[in-house]
């Protein structure tokens, strides 16, 4: 699953890097629960978790069934 989530996250990229941010892969879990960190200008976005849960938990979801759920990794949730 792993494979097809980083293959998700590099169709993704191109429209994050536009906006001077992107993504990193953290971590997948046996469970479905996929952990990224927002870095560049995304890492302090206030639409980040926008951006998190509109864009990138929806297009893991719709790619990979498998995944239950998109989690970030050090990003400020004010």
């Amino acid at each position: 699953m792993r494979e097809k989530v980083e293959a998700v996250l590099e169709s993704i990229r191109p429209q994050l890097q536009a906006d001077g941010g992107d993504v990193e892969l953290i971590d997948v879990s046996k469970e479905g629960v996929v952990k990224v960190k927002l870095t560049g200008s995304c890492g302090g976005c206030p639409f980040a978790m926008l951006t998190l849960k509109a864009g990138i938990e929806r297009i893991l979801r719709q790619e990979v069934p498998e995944v239950k759920a998109v989690e970030a990794v050090g990003l400020a949730t004010h």
